[in-house]
């Protein structure tokens, strides 16, 4: 199944949840003559252009994701490291790796010269294959997920890892963690013929996006929406439309992408997390889509909020 083209969306891999969970099954997946594994360190993933290492899906310059077997890890390499099941694709598994207490990857694991870590923000701006970017988003937010979760939030003792990734298991109380995706509104405000946009002072100069906020307890989507709106600038709503979601592992988040239609072009900042914001019209909007707008400038194609304010300027 497809879904809208958001970066980090259409992972091609199949989770089979069903399976991951049985020890034996992950233990003989491992060791199978295909299975490959891709490294992370310090919550960058290593990236190549070596023809052997990568799928080729991308450019043959695009750095992408090395895929090595297991026999390139040293056992005491694989007894230090995090191992993550991350999924099948024409029968063949793909683990990630999280060498971070490594110091010195190139020399110690043997990758110098074979690629480099880069950021993943990075790579979500380049010509990589968009469902290989999506399996290193994956692989990141549960890497993440696992460091900052590390012992019980029951009893405080620590914990561990099982079902591949997927679960940790508290060794004095027995309770199970689960890994956790915090869910975000992102949403475009609409009236008549304008759309809200504001900015916050860490934007870069002159940068203007659809506004945002965690989902709380006990709240819908929709009136998560017509909080964060109301709360940040002062926008009452009529309506919300879904649009599509994000997955974000930054750290491990999924961004839900609405269309929220305003009762009035009224507003008041808090300026507190907005520091500017205004209505902006559709012509001025789809000037900024196609970067010809001197005065301002939109989040790029990597970013939701780029194609709620695309759906907008293309909706009439």
């Amino acid at each position: 199944m497809n879904v809208y083209p958001n970066i980090f969306s259409n992972n091609p891999l199949d989770r089979v949840s069903y399976l991951r969970s049985n020890p034996d099954w992950i233990k003989k997946t491992i060791a199978k003559e295909d299975t490959v594994f891709t490294p992370f360190w310090r919550g960058k993933p290593f990236v190549s252009t070596i023809s052997g290492l990568v799928s080729g899906n991308s450019s043959p310059d695009q750095q992408s994701p090395a895929w090595f077997p297991l026999s390139f890890f040293e056992d005491k390499i694989i007894g230090s490291s995090m191992v993550i099941f991350l999924g099948l694709l024409n029968n063949k598994a793909y683990f990630s790796i999280d060498i971070s207490k490594i110091s010195d990857p190139d020399n110690e694991v043997g990758l110098k010269d074979l690629g480099i870590f880069e950021d993943l923000m990075v790579l979500s701006s380049q010509a990589i294959d968009p469902g290989e970017l999506a399996i290193l988003g994956q692989a990141k937010a549960i890497f993440e997920w696992h460091n900052s979760h590390k012992f019980c939030s029951r009893c405080g003792s620590e914990s561990s890892l099982s079902e591949a990734g997927y679960k940790r298991i508290c060794g004095a109380c027995n309770s199970e963690h689960f890994p956790r995706t915090d869910p975000v509104v992102i949403m475009l405000a609409t009236y008549n013929d304008g759309a809200f946009l504001g900015r916050q002072k860490r934007f870069p100069p002159g940068m203007y996006s659809a506004l945002a906020g965690f989902i709380e307890h006990g709240e819908s989507i929709e009136e998560a929406v017509a909080r964060e709106l109301n709360e940040e600038a002062g926008i009452s709503t009529k309506k919300v439309s879904y649009h599509s979601s994000q997955p974000w592992a930054f750290p491990f988040s999924l961004m839900i992408g609405c269309i929220a239609e305003a009762n009035s072009e009224n507003f008041k900042l808090d300026e507190i997390e907005i520091d500017e914001g205004r209505w902006f019209s559709r012509s001025e909007l789809k000037k900024a889509i196609e970067g010809n707008n001197s005065n301002f400038f939109v989040p790029p194609s990597m970013a939701i909020a780029h194609h709620l304010i695309k759906n907008f300027v293309n909706s009439k």
